[in-house]
């Protein structure tokens, strides 16, 4: 399928890019679980080695060749300058290319615990850039996988899969539910649960032992709030990252990867 020149953007083959929200892609009808957009070569390559579909690629016209290489010939590419694709899509495009992914259906968590050892629980965070940082230290430091509550933003979104340099598409991920069944899920797969949290009985990170623990789940709050009582009622151990001249806490992103090392 040969590279398409965009000469006009109404072209309805271009809808996916056409100044859409995360949250309309999220709803859209024409894919059976949504969409959502891989941003650069790197998290294009990722996604497809996920075992994600690709619809389309919009690309800057020096990437046209990169993103043939990465779909093939079946996946339609469309090309153009770097002004007309900003007035397409809202924004600049400077990563050389993005594309429109069908998402996939999420496994059931059951499914992801199985084989599990350690894993993160992110409760509520809203901002994903902090979301893509957090994936991107699970993916490095080595959790198996990530289970996110209802009311967390989506790991799909583009600024999360960009900040987590594609790690979303790695890291085996599923939406959660309400702490009661949470814990249940957990208790019945053996772990313990380990909350991040600055209350008056936490223990220090230091003198945690998490090594102890065949089966781990690290809980992480919500910026600013931190983790509702739900959470702290669900949870094994409270534990807390020693801190320095006064400061009381990190921002979750970072916080994550300090205990995520401590206790991988």
């Amino acid at each position: 399928m040969p590279v398409t020149l965009i000469t006009d953007l109404s072209d309805p083959r271009l809808h996916d890019y056409s100044h859409q929200t995360d949250v309309a892609l999220k709803k859209a009808r024409s894919a059976e679980h949504g969409i959502y957009i891989a941003e650069s070569a790197l998290v294009l390559e990722r996604a497809l080695r996920a075992g994600h579909t690709a619809r389309s690629v919009l690309a800057l016209g020096g990437t046209s060749s990169e993103a043939e290489a990465l779909v093939g010939g079946d996946v339609p590419i469309f090309s153009g300058d770097g002004a007309l694709l900003a007035e397409l899509t809202g924004y600049v495009l400077h990563r050389g290319l993005i594309a429109a992914m069908n998402r996939p259906a999420l496994p059931d968590p059951a499914q992801l615990l199985a084989d599990a050892r350690r894993i993160v629980i992110v409760e509520n965070v809203a901002d994903p850039t902090n979301l893509g940082a957090i994936f991107r230290s699970a993916g490095a430091i080595g959790a198996d996988a990530v289970l996110v509550t209802p009311n967390c933003t989506d790991p799909f979104y583009r600024r999360a899969i960009r900040v987590s340099m594609g790690t979303v598409l790695q890291v085996p991920w599923t939406r959660t539910g309400d702490w009661p069944s949470t814990r249940a899920l957990l208790d019945a797969h053996g772990f313990h649960v380990a909350a991040l949290a600055l209350t008056p009985d936490a223990v220090s990170l230091r003198d945690f032992d998490g090594a102890q623990h065949d089966r781990l789940a690290l809980v992480l709050g919500a910026e600013g709030s931190g983790l509702t009582e739900a959470a702290l009622a669900a949870s094994d151990t409270v534990v807390q990252i020693p801190m320095k001249h006064g400061i009381d806490s990190l921002n979750v992103a970072a916080a994550s990867a300090v205990a995520m090392w401590a206790l991988g």
